[in-house]
């Protein structure tokens, strides 16, 4: 049985608190708000759009390819994996979203989701209609600006990975990324969660999953990371980002 499009298990519309409205502060958004300096009736609009969704558990799908498109949304907690299946059944991991990103982007150019986006643990979304924010960006460059941005960083990461490089580069880029978008959030840079399973993160690499547990440990004999199952610490990142060398772009 197929699950509804953004299963809205916990709905409810983002309330006005009197005084100014703020989205959270690892909102997509929240630096097109901050730095456009919207005033008070802008962000109402742009709340009045925001939808909360979920929780959502591991395994559970916030849409499927060919659901009809009509709304993305940004993580608020936990990570979302997107991936397709070919024709002959085989998985491709397109990317792993924290909170923060936002999934969907990639349906604008149709009228289905091209893709799957499924649950890695308890997540929780903010989902915005797609044919309302894009009115509201059309008056408001700041929100504009920041929706072509995350398209042009979706692009450019998928651009990135098919280039030939080595299994270390990737696996450098990888951690020192993750590593960047969350520190980004606010979260350590140093010390984080692989949310995501080796299968996924080789599958997503262009790797072999014993490729990735390979360089890993080394990595680890070689004084750069410390894994302690899913949990992982950058002791050296300078190091790291040596390693990486040209694929991670500042």
């Amino acid at each position: 049985m197929r699950e509804a499009e953004f299963p809205q298990i916990d709905k409810s519309i983002v309330a006005d608190d009197g005084d100014a409205f703020t989205f959270c502060s690892t909102c997509a958004f929240s630096r097109a708000c901050l730095s456009q300096g919207m005033d008070k009736a802008s962000l109402r609009d742009l709340h009045m759009l925001v939808e909360h969704v979920g929780p959502l558990h591991a395994g559970d799908h916030v849409f499927r390819a060919g659901d009809p498109f009509e709304a993305i949304a940004a993580v608020r907690a936990g990570t979302v994996k997107t991936y397709t299946i070919d024709r002959d059944g085989r998985e491709h991991v397109l990317g792993f979203h924290l909170p923060g990103e936002v999934i969907g982007l990639d349906a604008i150019d149709g009228d289905r989701y091209p893709c799957d986006a499924i649950a890695l643990d308890t997540v929780t979304l903010c989902r915005f209609s797609f044919p309302r924010i894009s009115m509201l960006a059309a008056r408001l460059p700041g929100l504009q600006q920041t929706l072509f941005k995350l398209l042009s960083r979706d692009i450019g990461t998928a651009s990135v990975l098919a280039g030939d490089w080595s299994a270390d580069e990737r696996m450098a880029a990888f951690l020192l990324g993750l590593s960047r978008r969350l520190a980004a959030r606010g979260f350590s840079a140093r010390h984080f969660q692989l949310t995501m399973g080796r299968a996924d993160i080789a599958n997503y690499l262009r790797l072999a999953p014993e490729t990735v547990s390979r360089v890993l440990k080394r990595f680890q004999d070689e004084g750069l990371i410390r894994v302690d199952r899913r949990e992982v610490e950058l002791v050296a990142p300078d190091a790291l980002l040596a390693v990486a060398g040209a694929m991670l772009r500042d």
